[in-house]
């Protein structure tokens, strides 16, 4: 570790991931920990790091299976790498792979490690789903519940509508709204107009359309689950057809261009 004042520099030198895809799509039966390890095994095998030991891999998911409690370490025993690699997970929404990058910074520039490895899956096919709290309830009595009788009147506390799944949260516990949500609010707050937000996507579709034409990222992405590239890349995307689309939360949240023109002129 640096005793002095000064801190040494940090470069990114390089970086794999797999196609992005469409919900329920190519990736409808692969998990976090299959699409983590396909990108790391990607990244040890693009930079011949094949049971080379490097000082930690940083990785998590936003949602994620009980199972999947020690992510990044068995994505990273599963990669190629020396099993003596340290690994933990990490989240934060939307942000985690970045999240990692700038906490394994600060260690290689503190001089705690020398190399390091960030990343992040999240997948919106393969949630976990639970118990509601009247079926866990009644799940969790008959496990302990020593008597016939009591596990007969247990089970007949059952209804139907009790086995209904529950899905992950995401809405903000305080506030009760989704970051979609609270983005409509942002929206309303700076008068973004429907215009505005319906060119950024427009643009966001066309460039990454040309990048792929151009080759950009024949040497970033890595085929995984028989996809070869992004499959939710809209090439064919025009600012009418995006204009037709219904909104996806709050429709009050449009605001006319000329309406924002006004207020500024104002």
């Amino acid at each position: 570790m640096l005793t002095g004042d000064k801190v040494r520099r940090v470069a990114i030198v390089g970086g794999v991931r797999i196609p992005f895809a469409r919900s329920m799509g190519a990736y409808a039966e692969a998990g976090n920990q299959d699409m983590l390890t396909a990108a790391l095994k990607a990244l040890v095998d693009r930079f011949h790091l094949q049971n080379q030991k490097i000082g930690e891999v940083a990785a998590g998911a936003v949602i994620k299976h009980s199972r999947d409690w020690n992510l990044a370490r068995e994505s990273t025993l599963g990669s190629g790498l020396h099993p003596e690699t340290p690994a933990y997970d990490l989240q934060r929404a939307c942000g985690t792979s970045l999240s990692a990058v700038a906490q394994l910074a600060n260690r290689i520039s503190l001089g705690e490690i020398d190399c390091a490895i960030a990343g992040g899956a999240d997948s919106a096919s393969d949630i976990p789903l639970g118990y509601g709290t009247k079926l866990q309830r009644a799940v969790l009595k008959l496990n302990y519940t020593k008597k016939f009788s009591e596990k007969i009147a247990t089970i007949g506390s059952i209804r139907l509508k009790d086995l209904k799944p529950t899905h992950p949260g995401i809405a903000e516990p305080r506030t009760g709204m989704s970051m979609g949500e609270h983005c409509e609010e942002m929206a309303k707050e700076w008068k973004i107009g429907r215009r505005e937000q319906d060119e950024l996507a427009f643009a966001s579709h066309q460039n990454a359309a040309k990048a792929w034409q151009d080759g950009f990222f024949s040497d970033l992405v890595f085929p995984f689950e028989n996809l070869a590239r992004d499959n939710n890349v809209r090439a064919d995307a025009s600012l009418e057809k995006l204009g037709t689309l219904k909104t996806a939360f709050d429709p009050t949240a449009v605001v006319p261009r000329s309406a924002r023109s006004a207020g500024n002129a104002g």
